[in-house]
């Protein structure tokens, strides 16, 4: 196959992988206005709320276990059955899992909304076993970390608009007397009856597509495996966190609207600074995806600056949609400029981002911690522009020298979303004590984002003394 052919069909493929980041996104969005939901229906404490998390993040450490120890013992199942096999099985489990909520509505009890959340995510820890490293091995692997951005900044759409579109499901128009702020249960039911059918839809696309089957050398040895690389065993830490942390600034963001110190809010009002926060990821990694596309260097530097205004202007639009008015959020546009200058000195260098954007990340949230109003609100917000390209950063330099162990490492890479179940918990059950409170709870998030910029600082040196150096490329 000539390289002009290979390469046409590394980007249909390309295409056809990432509509299925955004569908995962949409839905991990939206659990951020469906938390205040159930919390005011079921009259939940905030730790209780947050098992909304739990239950969506453990799934993809369960499906991640199962597919490692199957992996171990049976041989990789992707490389057996097709990896293709393995997306459309995932979007049907997740399909599934979607459909369940009716049901849910039906018992009105919290735990069957849990159980089929969980369900969800479990078909989507198979869509992220596979897709990750499939788009990494699309071209050169040191310019991975370019690719997975491209399709975070699809994953980030939906983050962006899953909110809004889900708040508008459930509370129609802000811009009129059309807010039902006590909505029951059976307006979950139509919102996920599509989602489900959308899911098995998408399922079929990717059933008739034709995509490519890179089949990874695959390894039964005993012993550590792809565990006896430290990169990878840190990078495990450092997904945890991540994963964690950025959720968990989000799904606190409708309790601390709530803080008069804050906003003042109810539940009824919280999508489009949920939307925002999420949509601030969108803004980061639309900026990152530029380095995905073969541009001249001034052309880079342009879009550097401008495209992330235009993302910002995607998500004015879409909560405009919605909520009429959103002069108030024009604001953040300051908060975007720093992210551009720490963007800059970043320097397209996946360690070195991790380093900078946790540091400048930990800055904004001692500053939303130590102020109050729109400059603490848009500064925890920001936390989403900061950890927008983390995740390809992380998972990029985490399977760097893996040979043979690479669909095993990205397997317990995925396992480890499971901070998204652990830290938004503790953010909870801390905001659930007097003497914290929501506010202060997000000391929380502080530690998380020092954690990270050292292990950019660690995980170089690492990989430097085994001659691998991405930042030097």
């Amino acid at each position: 196959m000539s390289n002009s052919q290979q390469e046409t069909n590394y980007s249909s493929a390309l295409i056809s992988i990432i509509s299925v980041f955004f569908f995962w996104g949409f839905v991990a969005a939206s659990n951020g206005v469906l938390i205040p939901v159930l919390k005011n229906h079921f009259q939940l404490s905030q730790f209780q709320s947050q098992l909304v998390d739990t239950a969506f993040y453990i799934a993809y450490f369960v499906g991640s276990m199962i597919y490692f120890f199957w992996s171990n013992s049976m041989g990789d199942p992707f490389n057996k059955y097709g990896m293709k096999k393995g997306l459309v099985g995932g979007m049907i489990v997740s399909a599934i899992g979607a459909m369940l909520f009716v049901p849910a509505v039906i018992q009105n009890q919290y735990i069957f909304f849990l159980i089929g959340l969980f369900v969800i995510a479990f078909g989507f820890s198979i869509l992220q076993i596979v897709a990750n490293p499939y788009v990494i091995n699309l071209g050169d692997p040191a310019k991975g970390s370019f690719r997975l951005n491209l399709a975070g900044s699809i994953n980030s759409l939906g983050t962006s608009i899953g909110p809004v579109i889900f708040g508008f499901a459930l509370f129609g128009s802000a811009k009129s007397n059309a807010v039902n702020t006590n909505i029951g249960l059976e307006a979950l039911k139509l919102p996920f009856i599509i989602l489900s059918l959308v899911l098995l839809l998408v399922a079929v696309f990717l059933w008739f597509s034709k995509l490519p089957e890179p089949k990874l050398d695959e390894s039964k040895e005993s012993g550590l495996g792809a565990l006896k690389f430290p990169q990878l065993v840190w990078g495990m830490a450092a997904i945890f966190v991540y994963v964690g942390v950025e959720v968990a600034v989000g799904s606190n963001l409708g309790e601390l609207l709530e803080d008069p110190n804050i906003k003042g809010i109810d539940h009824t009002q919280v999508a489009k600074y949920v939307s925002l926060y999420w949509g601030s990821l969108m803004i980061g990694r639309w900026t990152g995806a530029i380095n995905a596309f073969n541009l001249a260097d001034n052309t880079k530097k342009i879009l550097q600056f401008i495209l992330p205004f235009i993302a910002f202007g995607v998500v004015l639009f879409f909560n405009n949609l919605r909520e009429g008015d959103v002069s108030d959020l024009y604001i953040y546009g300051g908060w975007i400029v720093v992210f551009i200058i720490a963007n800059f000195f970043a320097n397209e260098k996946p360690a070195k981002t991790l380093i900078i954007f946790g540091i400048m990340a930990a800055i904004m949230m001692l500053i939303g911690i130590f102020t109050s109003g729109n400059i603490a609100l848009y500064s925890f917000i920001s936390g989403g522009l900061f950890c927008s390209v983390m995740w390809p950063c992380i998972f990029n330099l985490a399977i760097a020298g893996l040979g043979k162990y690479t669909n095993q490492g990205s397997s317990l890479l995925v396992s480890m979303i499971l901070g998204g179940a652990m830290i938004p918990p503790i953010q909870g059950y801390l905001s659930d004590i007097p003497s914290i409170g929501i506010h202060a709870s997000y000391w929380v998030a502080v530690f998380c984002f020092l954690f990270l910029a050292w292990y950019g600082f660690h995980v170089r040196n690492l990989l430097k003394r085994q001659g691998i150096n991405y930042d030097d490329k």
